[in-house]
């Protein structure tokens, strides 16, 4: 793995997955925990609603209960025309007593009262009617004494019994009414005098929740009053009154004393129920919250979280791509660089750009192969001085050489009195160090032609009728470039060597020609040619500690001669300025002769050039 997949593989491992992790963690510990702290919301709600439910239930009992104590119903109950009692409609507030007028006042202070009437016990006569209530038909006395309800009230002695709409309707009728049932006495006597329905509208109930604020979690909740049958008895919205709750939940609800809360379908989506229990009335307050309304915080939250997750990744991703890729794709360069280094290019430059640390890591870099290549640059330099030095010492061991033995020639034709021969060689020789003298190494084929004319004519003044000699070169090969003082060590070896003692005219014969972008130079004689021993001692740079000390001294003063102004100076001269690939290649056989062939590179540069630049 890259170091640019390290760095993302770390960025996502490290931060954005423990971070999700995170996240995820929080959404299911929130999301578990909504349903217990709205079920707390929900108790404080529902017994807030209980409390003022209650108090308008203990309102109307007080006001039932000022009428017992004032006995207007016992008097309704024992007046002679009971059937005048109808303390609303009754126009003549004189015929009033005061504590009907007081009980009037009263009675016109709570509005809600929809109807009131009495059954008396010791008459069978129609219900006594307190309130008028326009199209209502009150159940008659015989048919409420055979109910169930009738014993209860007469049980309780005195004490309310309230209904709530859709619970007895044939009593309290189809209007949606709370009725309160109780039982008249005479104060005097607790003597039994009949018994009070009194029917109070529902607007005080719905003005409860109408004005119930619930928090914004809450507002999709239905509230609702259920018996322990689960008959819906009231509903504010008026959409389920008078219908069973089972109709609207497939799971059984038990309904118990106190407090309790679930979750379940209600009406085909999920919901959480809160059901509290009314203890002397045998009613539930039930409250239906949409679970989706609860959740959507947090729901929304997980959203925002994806969504924040997702910026994030997004913006990791950007981030590996151009930050991460640019570190990474910098040292990626280096390091791509560095490999050119390895395979021996010295000249590879990173391209130096921004400013952080990647930028003094390319200047680094940058300066740390500048050194390399100023070290490389003086090695080569002093090399170079050192391969020169050599090739001067070499020079001036042939020049020496060649010089002593012109001289020598010079010298005995000047004592025969050979003016004319005298003044050709010293013209040849003049020649010769004109051309040794000058400062360059390399010269054109075609001045080594000349000054190897000029020694061959010098040879054949002092070894007159001994050889012959033919020079084949091209007219497009003289402007090549040679090393000076090449060809006349070869020849002078084949005169020397060569034709030393042969009773027959020696043939020397030059010729040149171009194949593969070279110069081939070819010195062949008919002399009498090398051994195989004596060829075998023939050896490129090898310096003259690695001469075998069995060598015997006519040999090594034989080998030397070749070495230090023969054959082996001339070898050691072409490997050294043009390399391993050129140089001088011998082929001897004895009787036969020699051929001695000579490569170098094609090229002409103008004076002065080496072949580095041919060869490289």
């Amino acid at each position: 793995m890259n170091l640019r997949n390290k760095l993302f593989t770390a960025f996502l491992g490290l931060i954005i997955i423990p971070l999700f992790v995170l996240g995820l963690f929080t959404f299911f510990i929130t999301y578990n925990s909504i349903e217990k702290k709205y079920s707390q919301q929900a108790e404080y709600s529902l017994k807030a609603i209980s409390y003022s439910i209650l108090n308008v239930f203990k309102e109307m009992e007080y006001v039932t209960d000022n009428g017992i104590a004032t006995s207007v119903f016992a008097m309704a109950l024992n007046a002679k025309d009971p059937y005048s009692q109808n303390l609303i409609t009754d126009s003549e507030q004189l015929n009033l007593n005061d504590r009907q007028r007081s009980f009037r006042n009263l009675l016109y202070n709570h509005p809600a009262i929809s109807y009131a009437f009495l059954y008396h016990f010791s008459k069978e006569s129609p219900p006594i009617p307190i309130f008028s209530k326009e199209n209502f038909r009150t159940l008659p006395y015989e048919q409420f004494k055979n109910s169930p309800l009738y014993e209860e009230v007469v049980k309780l002695n005195g004490i309310p019994k309230w209904l709530a709409p859709h619970e007895f309707p044939e009593l309290t009728g189809a209007d949606p009414v709370f009725t309160q049932i109780r039982l008249i006495k005479d104060v005097s006597t607790l003597r039994k005098l009949g018994i009070l329905v009194v029917q109070i509208k529902k607007w005080e109930f719905e003005e409860i929740f109408r004005n119930l604020t619930l928090p914004n979690n809450l507002q999709n909740t239905s509230f609702m009053v259920v018996n322990n049958e689960g008959l819906i008895l009231f509903d504010p919205k008026n959409d389920m009154d008078g219908q069973n709750i089972s109709q609207y939940m497939k799971q059984k609800v038990e309904f118990k004393q106190g407090y309790q809360s679930f979750k379940a379908k209600f009406n085909g989506n999920e919901n959480i129920v809160s059901i509290y229990h009314l203890n002397d009335y045998g009613w539930n307050l039930v409250s239906v919250t949409d679970w989706n309304s609860l959740s959507q915080e947090v729901t929304s939250f997980a959203k925002w979280f994806f969504v924040i997750m997702g910026i994030s990744l997004v913006t990791a991703i950007v981030f590996n791509r151009l930050f991460m890729n640019r570190i990474t794709g910098t040292i990626a360069v280096i390091v791509r660089f560095m490999r050119r280094v390895e395979d021996g290019d010295l000249s590879a430059r990173v391209e130096e750009k921004g400013e952080d640390e990647l930028l003094l890591l390319s200047k680094g870099f940058n300066n740390l192969m500048n050194r390399i290549n100023n070290l490389f640059a003086q090695i080569k330099k002093e090399q170079r001085q050192k391969t020169e030095a050599e090739m001067r010492v070499l020079q001036a061991q042939i020049k020496p050489h060649f010089l002593f033995n012109t001289l020598e020639s010079i010298n005995v034709l000047a004592i025969q009195n050979e003016g004319r021969k005298v003044s050709e060689m010293v013209y040849r020789l003049a020649s010769i160090l004109r051309i040794s003298i000058q400062d360059k190494e390399e010269i054109t084929l075609e001045e080594e032609i000349k000054h190897l004319q000029s020694y061959l004519e010098i040879q054949k003044f002092r070894f007159e009728d001994l050889f012959e000699y033919e020079i084949d070169v091209p007219r497009e090969l003289m402007h090549s470039r040679i090393l000076k003082l090449t060809l006349q060590p070869l020849v002078e070896n084949s005169i020397q060597h060569g034709f030393e003692g042969i009773a027959y005219t020696g043939m020397i014969r030059i010729s040149a020609w171009k194949e593969l972008g070279n110069v081939f130079i070819r010195v062949e004689d008919n002399g009498l040619g090398m051994t195989s021993e004596q060829l075998s001692m023939f050896e490129y740079m090898v310096s003259e500690d690695n001469v075998s000390e069995q060598t015997t001294m006519q040999n090594l003063k034989v080998n030397q001669e070749r070495r230090g102004l023969g054959l082996r100076s001339v070898a050691d001269r072409l490997r050294i300025q043009y390399g391993d690939y050129y140089g001088l290649f011998i082929c001897s056989s004895r009787p036969g002769g020699t051929v001695i062939q000579c490569v170098i590179p094609n090229y002409d540069r103008g004076e002065g050039q080496h072949a580095e630049g041919i060869i490289s």
